[in-house]
């Protein structure tokens, strides 16, 4: 059974910078990419970063570019995302994704392009 669990998400001040953690586990963790992904009540999930199997390659959103750096240790079979210079428009659920494939591809940044997910956890940036 494939779970991923997010951890440190919470509550920060406008500026600030918080870790996130994704444990994975029931998979075979170097072949697949991860992503992270946001998401706001009443809005669709919104694609943040992703990095491939060896963490060569790394996409992120225009918005979070130069801010945010996502990262993963294929041995304790955890994918991270620094967050860095938070804004309060950074406020959302963030969830983690595995996608079954080694590489990136060309629809990283959708939804449909990941076979697993965590249940999230809570960014709240304060101004």
């Amino acid at each position: 059974q494939v779970q991923l669990v997010e951890s440190g998400g919470g509550l920060v001040q406008a500026g600030g910078s918080l870790r996130l953690s994704c444990a994975a586990s029931g998979l075979t963790f170097i072949t697949y990419s991860m992503g992270w992904f946001r998401q706001v009540p009443g809005k669709e999930r919104d694609f943040v970063a992703a990095i491939n199997w060896s963490g060569g390659r790394t996409e992120y959103a225009d918005s979070m570019k130069g801010r945010f750096a996502i990262s993963r240790d294929n041995a304790k079979n955890t994918v991270y995302l620094q967050m860095n210079m938070l804004e309060p428009e950074d406020t959302a659920v963030y969830y983690c994704a595995a996608r079954a494939s080694r590489v990136l591809g060309s629809d990283y940044y959708y939804t449909r392009s990941y076979n697993y997910w965590g249940q999230g956890t809570q960014v709240t940036v304060s101004s």
